[in-house]
């Protein structure tokens, strides 16, 4: 059965190694959000450096999960001091479940503050597409399926919540996702 690869990306304001209260609070606030969303049903896994203490995103061993990769309107720094990204990479059973996450609960409160954080940049930030079971989506997949995204609109092979699709690739609607939605992106 296939199941749901949710890539997300965003341009942090600034360097996750800034001592600022923002970042911390970003810090307290997204370690917080993972815990729940690990215990979310439908959710099976998320990208985790195999040797975290190894330093930044870009150096770290992310195992089947391939070589760390970023968009390439990304032009800000790739070292631990340096980066000013947040990019997650998870897998999900199904379409409702992963929206669930994303639009409710600590995620939703979260997004809520995301301008705090994040620059603006017009590029979108989340990109879904359908893996085979087995497989493991990589960085460079979740940087290809954003980039075509964001050049092409949504189809079978990159879309949003908004603009969803089935594993067949026809269209899909989720309940509560669509234009009232979009406004609170």
């Amino acid at each position: 059965m296939p199941r749901l690869a949710l890539y997300t990306f965003g341009i942090l304001k600034s360097p996750l190694a800034d001592p600022g209260p923002l970042t911390r609070e970003f810090y307290a606030r997204g370690e917080a959000v993972y815990r729940r969303i690990g215990r979310q049903p439908g959710y099976l896994a998320h990208a985790e450096a195999a040797d975290a203490a190894r330093g930044g995103l870009f150096e770290a061993d992310w195992g089947a999960w391939g070589e760390f990769a970023v968009p390439a309107w990304y032009g800000k720094g790739r070292t631990a001091e340096t980066a000013a990204l947040a990019a997650t990479l998870s897998l999900w059973t199904d379409l409702r479940p992963a929206f669930e996450a994303v639009y409710t609960g600590s995620h939703r409160e979260a997004l809520n503050r995301r301008h705090d954080w994040f620059e603006r940049t017009g590029h979108p930030t989340h990109v879904s597409w359908w893996v085979s079971d087995g497989a493991t989506p990589t960085w460079r997949d979740g940087v290809s399926r954003l980039e075509r995204l964001h050049g092409g609109g949504s189809g079978p092979h990159a879309f949003t919540f908004h603009e969803a699709f089935a594993p067949d690739g026809t269209p899909a609607r989720i309940k509560g996702a669509g234009p009232a939605s979009d406004r609170a992106r």
